[in-house]
């Protein structure tokens, strides 16, 4: 569980919010990159309800353009 963030959540209010990684073939791809890996996907999830406050790519600079 994460602390020391100003993350809450929306639909119970609460301040438990966990991190998980999507993976494998729940890589996030860029469009018209079809070579590339893509990036994992970071999850903020709140440990009390369970909604995901918020996702973030793991490697960002896969979707910057040549």
């Amino acid at each position: 569980m994460l602390t020391n963030t100003n993350l809450k959540c929306p639909e119970c209010g609460s301040e438990k919010i966990g991190k998980g990684k999507l993976s494998g073939y729940a890589n996030l791809q860029p469009v018209g990159k079809f070579l590339s890996m893509g990036s994992g996907i970071i999850a903020y999830v709140c440990v009390d309800c369970g909604y995901i406050i918020k996702m973030q790519a793991e490697k960002p600079h896969v979707f910057k353009k040549k």
